[in-house]
């Protein structure tokens, strides 16, 4: 939505001074984007790689009668669309780049390294951590826990926390509950420990 924002640049009201603009425009979009939602189906709510093969991908057959009123009034009073009918435009515009988002195939592993411990949120030296571990890959498919895309998935973690991970549950137990560093933020052991983990100063040995 923010995209297609700045792209009617030269129509937007002048929100503010430069450095509030940024702000204006994240709120702006956001509320334009609440108005809008409600258009998309389930399916299309919960769009992702691995369910782009179920989702209609022919962005002229979606209906956008539930269009709101309200965000169809804010387009044109703030000057990015002359009528209703070119609002409607818009928004299918802005719904074909956020299908094309949602579906785009996730990076390599290697490319979603990161500066910090993503558990600790230290800058140490880390390793990659299987979010779905290899040695139950093929239990993974079998019993269709996780599509195939899915099983390498890695978080960057260094390693006390890398070995606090596979200290609290098995294999099979990372693979179903805890497949993704938010769910494993959720479990108290390992929240405790990243309370904890993020204190210590890297290189220094205790007890």
């Amino acid at each position: 939505m923010a995209r297609r924002i700045l792209a009617h640049s030269t129509s937007l009201i002048q929100m503010g001074d430069s450095g509030s603009q940024e702000s204006d425009l994240d709120e702006f979009s956001s509320y334009l984007a609440l108005e809008s939602w409600t258009v998309l189906s389930p399916s299309l709510q919960s769009a992702s790689h691995f369910t782009r093969g179920s989702i209609l991908t022919d962005i002229d057959d979606l209906s956008l009668d539930a269009t709101s009123i309200p965000f169809v009034d804010t387009l044109i009073s703030y000057g990015f669309v002359p009528d209703h009918e070119e609002a409607l435009q818009f928004l299918r515009n802005t719904i074909a780049d956020y299908i094309e988002d949602a579906c785009a195939a996730p990076p390599p592993w290697s490319a979603t390294r990161t500066q910090e411990c993503e558990i600790c949120e230290r800058e140490v030296p880390l390793t990659y951590h299987h979010l779905i571990p290899r040695a139950v890959h093929a239990k993974v498919l079998k019993k269709r826990w996780h599509p195939e895309e899915m099983l390498n998935s890695v978080a960057w973690l260094c390693r006390p926390c890398h070995s606090m991970v596979h200290s609290v549950a098995k294999n099979e137990e990372l693979a179903k509950e805890y497949h993704t560093v938010a769910l494993l933020l959720k479990r108290d052991d390992i929240a405790k420990w990243k309370f904890y983990a993020a204190k210590q100063r890297f290189g220094v040995r205790r007890g």
